[in-house]
């Protein structure tokens, strides 16, 4: 794999060329390893769960998602505004970063709790989850270099996911080993929507 730093390449050009993750990870000094990561679960009460399963279930025969706009408003968005609820986060829309003209680009989601240093990014990909993976490489790599935070920079582990709005696949990254792993698994909406919370709010959370 050949990059020109010389030229720009924004996270979703990395979408569209249809890079591998691995080989994108390497290029920057990183391994990668595809595992079936099972994430802590949140053990507190999810007071609002069937009230976010109800409605996320009212409109869906009725919205159809074909659009990445679509698949934002009808379930990402109800999704992570509902992690406002549970926990004192922080959330950024189409937030720009750039550590070089090969790592640059908007994050489609950052969400982040002061208190425990803890940060989430979430990227939105219609169908395609393999080159979805690929851009989330880049974005948490961008992250893993960026300077500009010392709240990320004492963080030893990141963690992203990947989402159709009704799948979700997750990445973690080890910083000190620079090593990532990207699930084989997945969870599905509305169907896993219990875990799928207990692990988003497991990260937010954690100490």
């Amino acid at each position: 794999m050949k990059l020109d730093p010389n030229q720009n390449y924004t996270f979703s050009k990395y979408f569209e060329n249809g890079y591998y993750s691995e080989d994108l990870a390497d290029y920057f000094g990183y391994k990668l390893v595809l595992v079936n990561l099972m994430l802590p679960l949140y053990q507190g009460e999810l007071d609002r769960l069937a009230e976010l399963r109800d409605r996320i279930i009212e409109v869906l025969p009725y919205v159809p998602l074909t659009t990445e706009l679509a698949r934002r408003e009808v379930i990402i968005s109800k999704v992570v505004l509902e992690l406002i609820h549970y926990t004192n986060v922080q959330i950024r829309i189409e937030f720009g970063i750039k550590v070089s003209n090969l790592l640059q680009g908007n994050l489609d989601y950052l969400i982040r709790t002061y208190q425990t240093n803890q940060l989430l990014v979430v990227e939105a990909k219609y169908e395609d989850l393999t080159r979805g993976f690929t851009q989330l490489v880049a974005e948490m790599i961008a992250l893993d270099q960026w300077e500009e935070s010392p709240a990320i920079t004492e963080q030893p582990i990141l963690i992203g996911s990947v989402t159709t709005g009704k799948i979700w696949q997750f990445a973690r990254l080890d910083r000190a080993n620079k090593h990532f792993e990207l699930a084989i698994n997945s969870y599905r909406v509305p169907e896993d929507l219990e875990e799928l919370m207990r692990i988003l709010l497991a990260v937010l959370k954690s100490e």
